[in-house]
């Protein structure tokens, strides 16, 4: 009998010492949950900046319905009861709980987001029905316009579990609010804050009864933002596209640091939907739609750059010396290589032109001739220098590369070697090049500055605080091989011709500030093809591609606007002039310019519905060619 109630007596105190010292910190926290609840309090997030300090990116406040499960009791009817007083399907309150089911049944769990007021006051009407169930005021994302720049910005929305199980998401718990695209992404770190907490005593039923003394944690705010956007370009171009009728992508750079301008992918979404809790009938609308709103075309769309291709077979052809700015090529409207005749796009032909006239009248026949000459290697090697085929390093996330093939790249890809007839094709942005609008605006950059491709990037400045706005460094460029001055000087007295003398950019021109650029038709689907393609619903009309920059002697902006289905690569220059417009007017204090109103319905809608408008749209792009 000793021994035995010596034994109890040791079992007893393994017991406190388990309960008292090995597991203290657990049940000193079970034991405070009984009548103390801590109520996180999220931090807002980072503010966002333009380059001259204009607000893009606020917070503001909404209402989060939350329980702690712990201190319900039959869960079924908690929940049955709330989706009563708030009119939320029971269904969907269940697949809330069973989603985060794995968390700790201290920790509040948020049944409902963004509720509104209505909601509030009714579930704290039947509080003794409902233990357990609080609503908290927390901050949320206020996106100044419902999409204005919604690629560029991205969104906000919970961590889902993949992202909890990778590094860079180290720390945080089911429910954090995180960036799921665009800067909200790629900055997301300095964005968070770091989240404090309130102490507070509750009754039985979990009902709020007083604060606790020194029991709130402030919250602190994330790192404010400087994006070297500025806002009123962005606008701009966004509405030039609006204005036109397009969707499309455009980018904007500084042509003597990268820094991004502008940003455009359209048609876009509206953020706000997402920092305020997006419903699954949105989420599948935004998903199945055709025109794939969710898609950054600017980073993510893959495109045949059409004519815009001749600048880097220019260069190539310059800069490996196989020809002069002088060079000359006879122009019937057409060559033969390899047993096959290549057509010009005039069929008359352009006669005898040089390197120069050949860029304005955008002459495929000097141009097969010089890509001929060169082969297919060094066009690889001078388009891959001036960033095609090739990622930018753009610090936003999910960018993709286009393709820019060479001999080693087709046998690597399909084990065929490269023939030499499949070059005439390439030369002039065909067959199997493809481009993002992004890799076209560095092509464009590094024309206009004579040859460093800077890495672009969209972060200027950060602040902590009430500190001062601390610079972030650049990126280091991707590359810097200087032109040579023969060739820097014949591109953009080429591309100045084609904006301001016989070209097909003269919708670009802006008298005094000599802009400079190309346009491009790119074909979205085979000549063969297109009968089959238009029968089964596919918009086969032409991609349109301007790119840009002014002015041409001393560059300070260039660019790209792509035109989805928009037929013809001049139909852009109307929004890059906007764009330039804006950028200037703004530079030199005057007051900012408003686009002009079309005529009459955009020549690619008109074109599309009425077969007397393809006529008079193919007619007006033989007169502004000739």
């Amino acid at each position: 009998m000793q021994y035995f109630i010596a034994g109890i007596f040791a079992l007893l105190a393994i017991g406190f010492w388990v309960f008292q010292v090995a597991q203290h910190q657990k049940f000193s926290v079970m034991a405070d949950n009984n009548h103390l609840r801590r109520l996180p309090l999220p931090a807002p997030r980072g503010v966002l900046f333009d380059r001259h300090g204009d607000l893009l990116v606020d917070n503001q406040s909404m209402f989060n319905i939350a329980v702690v499960r712990e201190q319900t009791g039959n869960l079924d009817t908690t929940l049955r009861v709330l989706s009563e007083a708030t009119g939320v399907p029971e269904p969907q309150l269940h697949e809330t709980m069973s989603r985060r089911r794995g968390e700790p049944k201290y920790r509040p769990m948020v049944l409902i987001e963004n509720a509104t007021f209505e909601q509030v006051v009714a579930a704290r009407a039947r509080q003794w029905e409902l233990p357990g169930v609080f609503s908290q005021q927390v901050p949320t994302r206020k996106y100044l316009s419902d999409d204005m720049a919604a690629h560029l910005f991205g969104y906000v929305s919970e961590v889902n579990e993949a992202q909890l199980a990778r590094p860079e998401y180290e720390g945080l718990e089911a429910g954090a609010k995180v960036g799921q695209a665009g800067v909200e992404q790629a900055y997301n770190r300095l964005l968070m804050g770091t989240d404090g907490d309130r102490a507070v005593v509750v009754n039985s039923v979990g009902r709020e009864i007083q604060e606790v003394p020194d029991g709130l944690t402030d919250p602190i705010e994330g790192k404010r933002l400087q994006l070297t956007i500025d806002k009123d370009v962005q606008r701009a171009t966004e509405e030039g596209f609006r204005h036109f009728g397009y969707n499309g992508a455009a980018v904007i750079l500084d042509p003597n640091s990268g820094e991004v301008l502008s940003l455009v992918s359209l048609p876009a979404y509206d953020p706000n939907k997402f920092a305020m809790g997006i419903d699954l009938a949105t989420w599948r609308s935004l998903n199945e739609d055709k025109l794939k709103p969710l898609q950054n075309r600017a980073l993510q769309g893959r495109y045949s750059p059409g004519s815009t291709f001749k600048i880097a077979v220019a260069v190539a052809g310059l800069e490996e010396g196989v020809v002069t700015p002088n060079t000359t090529v006879f122009c019937p409207g057409g060559a033969n290589f390899y047993g096959r005749f290549f057509k010009c796009h005039l069929a008359g032909g352009h006669g005898t032109v040089d390197m120069r006239h050949a860029i304005e009248k955008s002459c495929n026949t000097y141009f097969y001739t010089v890509g001929n000459m060169l082969g297919v290697d060094r066009i690889h090697k001078w388009a891959s220098a001036l960033g095609l085929g090739e990622r930018s390093g753009i610090d936003l996330p999910n960018e993709i590369r286009g393709i820019m093939p060479s001999t080693e790249w087709k046998l690597r890809t399909t084990g065929e070697k490269w023939y030499a007839g499949e070059t005439i094709s390439v030369s002039i942005g065909q067959g199997q090049v493809s481009v993002t609008p992004l890799s076209l605006a560095i092509m464009m950059m590094t024309v206009a500055n004579g040859g460093t491709r800077y890495t672009p990037h969209v972060l200027k400045a950060t602040k902590e605080g009430n500190q001062e706005w601390k610079p972030v460094p650049p990126p280091p460029p991707q590359s810097v091989a200087r032109m040579k001055p023969s060739t820097i000087d014949a591109l953009h007295e080429g591309l100045w011709m084609v904006i301001n003398a016989a070209g097909t950019g003269g919708r670009g021109k802006i008298v005094g500030y000599n802009v400079a650029g190309k346009t491009g038709t790119a074909q979205v689907v085979s000549n063969q093809g297109k009968a089959g393609a238009a029968r089964s619903g596919m918009d086969v009309r032409d991609h349109g591609w301007f790119v840009f920059f002014a002015p041409h002697d001393k560059p300070e902006i260039a660019g790209v606007i792509f035109a989805e289905h928009a037929e013809h690569g001049y139909l852009g220059a109307p929004i890059a002039k906007f764009a330039m417009e804006t950028y200037f007017a703004k530079k030199e204090g005057r007051p900012l310019p408003s686009i002009d109103k079309p005529a009459g319905p955009p020549v690619a809608i008109a074109a599309a519905n009425q077969p007397e408008a393809q006529e008079r749209a193919a007619s007006a792009a033989r007169q502004v060619r000739q």
